[in-house]
């Protein structure tokens, strides 16, 4: 195997501690150009599909780059905005804002990076400049909530071809999930409360997560049963009854039977029913994207409304919240233990020391 090229040694450089935010990942741009490639390293992680290779390969590039490309570039097209793709967009400002939020209480030299699945900034030319600014200790944190094979493994995995092709591999600590960490069920109650303050609250509060084909549940992926526990604490920090929330699954692809119960579905009975206002919320996404701006917002209102029913509003992901951004704060802390002292810890240690002062000279004056 050839490695890496190291980055020039830098005498006197300080050793940092790193944290890497990894998302999904999203095109370049909202055209059919920018779609196929990005399309096409999303779909062929062999995690991502799990059908055979040559099997798929054909689907793949006869059928599917042939025609999805200029479908998703619509549905991008639509939720586009001035400064880019939103996932991007709230990725990049919630890694800014993490890094400022970790600079009050962090002492150690830090430095805070995001970094997408697919498409850029790429983990591994991330984690190499992270690396080259002297980061020898780097904690890799999805943006992933709820653990699954196909978005929290597949990220790992990239990160450690990385690893494996570097000569000097720098510590690399990995966070597994939080899907029932208390700071994040509590920002995730407290962005629904601050909607609710403004606008009402609904009938029925859907929480919508991203599906994934049923057989990943059935070969051991814990994804669907932290989805229901993430549910079922979010209930009860709201104080909801059984009645007032549905947990469901949304992004179905290809023909497979995926868990449910499915998002569209339901929200077609609700409106059937008879029930009059839905709320939609996807606890999963920490920030806005296609499947939540598009799928959810636009695609899930129509369901809901010409099925019968009269109100639907899509609660925003987490995105800046500034109780998410804390919440990630500490969780990030609980994941760097060692790593890298706190300003109270500073404090500490500077006592200790003047202490040690003290006594070594009250034990002169004493001999």
């Amino acid at each position: 195997m050839s490695y890496l090229k190291e980055p020039d040694y830098v005498h006197g450089q300080a050793a940092r501690t790193g944290i890497l935010l990894v998302n999904l990942g999203t095109p370049a741009a909202p055209t059919a150009q920018a779609l196929r490639p990005y399309l096409k390293e999303f779909l062929s992680d062999p995690r991502v599909v799990e059908i055979p290779r040559l099997v798929w390969w054909l689907i793949l590039n006869g059928i599917i780059l042939n025609t999805r490309p200029k479908k998703s570039a619509e549905k991008y097209a639509a939720i586009w905005t001035a400064d880019g793709s939103p996932l991007r967009v709230h990725t990049e400002k919630q890694a800014t804002l993490l890094r400022g939020w970790l600079g009050e209480k962090i002492t150690s030299p830090l430095k805070v990076e995001y970094a997408m699945r697919y498409g850029q900034p790429s983990i591994p030319a991330t984690l190499a400049r992270m690396k080259a600014e002297g980061c020898e200790r780097i904690l890799i944190l999805p943006a992933y909530p709820q653990y699954a094979a196909s978005s929290t493994a597949t990220a790992f995995d990239m990160a450690f071809a990385w690893l494996q092709k570097t000569r000097n591999q720098p510590a690399l600590r990995t966070l597994k999930h939080y899907h029932d960490h208390p700071a994040y069920i509590q920002a995730l109650a407290a962005n629904i409360r601050d909607d609710w303050q403004r606008n009402g609250r609904p009938d029925v509060l859907v929480m919508s997560f991203h599906g994934v084909p049923r057989y990943t549940l059935e070969k051991g992926d814990p994804y669907h049963c932290e989805c229901q526990k993430t549910g079922r604490l979010l209930a009860a920090a709201l104080g909801l009854e059984p009645q007032q929330y549905r947990l469901t699954f949304q992004s179905r692809f290809g023909r497979a039977e995926w868990i449910q119960p499915y998002t569209d579905k339901t929200l077609a009975a609700l409106g059937k029913e008879g029930v009059k206002r839905v709320d939609v919320v996807a606890p999963g996404f920490t920030a806005d994207c296609l499947e939540t701006l598009e799928e959810l917002a636009m695609e899930g209102r129509d369901t809901f409304l010409e099925a019968g029913g009269q109100e639907f509003r899509y609660i925003p992901a987490l995105n800046e919240h500034p109780q998410w951004i804390a919440a990630l704060g500490q969780i990030a802390l609980e994941n760097l233990g060692g790593w890298v002292s706190l300003d109270g810890e500073r404090n500490a240690d500077e006592e200790a020391r003047q202490t040690s002062r003290c006594m070594a000279l009250n034990l002169g004056a004493w001999n």
